[in-house]
């Protein structure tokens, strides 16, 4: 049967999409009802650039030279796409001011840094949040031309703005204070490593000057970074299911904990929690 959605055959350039996404902000009126596209984009064919994923497991913490993905890097992959259809007219958010607020991912078996993937994203739902309209996008990878799903997340993006009607309820709050396992020292770059392995240059993240711009008062780590560097340490089964929230950004430079229990990790500045995550084996 014929693929009834558009199909790439090269990954979208993400700064024109950055920049698009930036034009088009000022215009967009974010709420929960509007409708959004229901476009599913697909990109065949794609291998993975050996050069860039050892710059990203650097940047990351995890071990180089192995021949299965981390967990995270299908993330990296399919993000092009997702700011595709986040930075288009038909997308009702707009994208300056979104924030990542949490991602979802299940790993159904490992997968080969050698392999060649086809690639989904799609925009799956808007919601109301307390503090706004929340659109969660979601990715699946398969391996080779087609056929059962390897990998898939879901994330949820975050565009704020006032509520006519009642407030959703409030999200749980973080669990107990981990056990502290490590303390790390970022550098100023942090953004900037991650940026260039991974593609997303968005100006929060790569200096003081640029993240003044939106309201921060140094560059913040991507979460994405965060939450791949804690899964780097903790470690994962190799068919998974990873929950994680985004907190509160992690300022650059800065000093963090590495805190862990269990199947459990976070990642926090004193009792400022961060990022709060969970890595739970897949059951059959």
């Amino acid at each position: 049967m014929a693929n009834p959605y558009p199909t790439l055959t090269d990954t979208p350039a993400l700064t024109p999409l950055l920049l698009r996404g930036a034009l088009l902000s000022p215009f967009k009126r974010p709420r929960s009802d509007a409708d959004f596209p229901r476009t599913r984009l697909v990109l065949t064919g794609v291998r993975v650039d050996l050069a860039r994923l050892a710059a990203y497991e650097r940047v990351c913490g995890f071990a180089t030279g192995d021949d299965a993905l981390p967990l995270t890097y299908p993330h990296v992959l399919g993000f092009p796409l997702a700011m595709r259809l986040m930075s288009g007219r038909a997308f009702p958010l707009p994208l300056l001011g979104l924030v990542h607020t949490s991602v979802e991912i299940t790993r159904h078996t490992a997968a080969p840094a050698t392999g060649e993937y086809e690639l989904t994203v799609y925009v799956d739902e808007l919601a109301p949040h307390r503090r706004g309209t929340e659109a969660t996008v979601t990715t699946e990878m398969r391996a080779g031309g087609g056929g059962a799903v390897v990998w898939e997340s879901r994330s949820t993006y975050l565009a704020r703005h006032h509520r006519a009607d009642p407030p959703a309820p409030e999200l749980p709050e973080a669990q107990a204070p981990l056990p502290t396992v490590a303390e790390w020292r970022l550098g100023e770059d942090v953004g900037r490593r991650y940026g260039a392995a991974s593609g997303d240059r968005n100006p929060i993240h790569l200096y003081p000057f640029t993240a003044r711009l939106f309201g921060f008062p140094r560059a913040i780590a991507h979460g994405m970074w965060t939450a791949a560097r804690c899964l780097a340490a903790h470690g994962t089964p190799e068919r998974t299911l990873v929950r994680v929230q985004f907190r509160a950004p992690v300022l650059l430079p800065g000093v963090v904990e590495y805190a862990a229990e269990g199947d459990r990790f976070q990642l926090r500045s004193g009792e400022r929690i961060h990022v709060d995550g969970v890595v739970r084996p897949l059951t059959p």
